[in-house]
């Protein structure tokens, strides 16, 4: 039961995260949500909204497993899973804080800040980061083959949609972006 209790919070933090920070954005006027709408390639339309569903059923998978695994892993492995779970939020937390208000969820119609301090230093995708510890967290608590998939497979988008933003931001900061991603890792790690 603690182990349930305490994925749920993870799960909580982790999206209140994301929640908070769309609210408060959207205060300001800022539209953060862009993933799959707007004027941009077909390809790059349909990576977002593919991405966004993959993303929405592992919260779903995630949430079914807490409740729904009778077998899960040994203690260890959820201890494991936990502290998995605690870095995603601090790593997801701290770039959603670092990005200011240039943090955007798809690709930007309009030009932002490029960020390169704080853990953007140590990472040019700490957010994405933070998304694939989640979903390891999730997995390492309550294995089951369904969410072993989803999670897989929401890893993948993301990662795709890493792919289409690291060219996006070559188009938009040119030789500034090309600078950093020379000296900062696209997962984690200097240069």
């Amino acid at each position: 039961m603690v182990f349930r209790l305490l994925a749920a919070a993870i799960l909580l933090v982790f999206y209140g995260f994301y929640v908070f920070k769309l609210i408060s954005q959207n205060r300001r006027s800022i539209k953060t949500n862009q993933a799959g709408i707007g004027n941009k390639p077909p390809k790059v339309l349909i990576t977002e909204k593919i991405m966004s569903l993959a993303n929405v059923l592992v919260i779903v998978a995630s949430v079914c497993s807490i409740f729904a695994v009778k077998n899960p892993p040994a203690a260890w492995v959820r201890i494991i899973g936990l502290l998995t779970g605690v870095l995603a939020i601090a790593i997801f937390g701290l770039a959603v804080i670092t990005m200011k208000t240039s943090w955007r969820v798809g690709i930007p119609e309009e030009k932002t800040e490029l960020i390169t301090s704080g853990i953007y230093q140590w990472s040019r995708n700490p957010a994405f980061v933070g998304f694939d510890l989640l979903y390891m967290s999730m997995c390492l608590l309550f294995f089951n083959i369904p969410l072993l998939v989803v999670s897989l497979w929401a890893a993948v988008m993301l990662h795709l949609q890493i792919l289409q933003e690291e060219e996006h931001m070559r188009r938009m900061f040119g030789g500034g972006y090309i600078l950093y991603t020379e000296r900062t890792s696209r997962y984690f790690g200097r240069r």
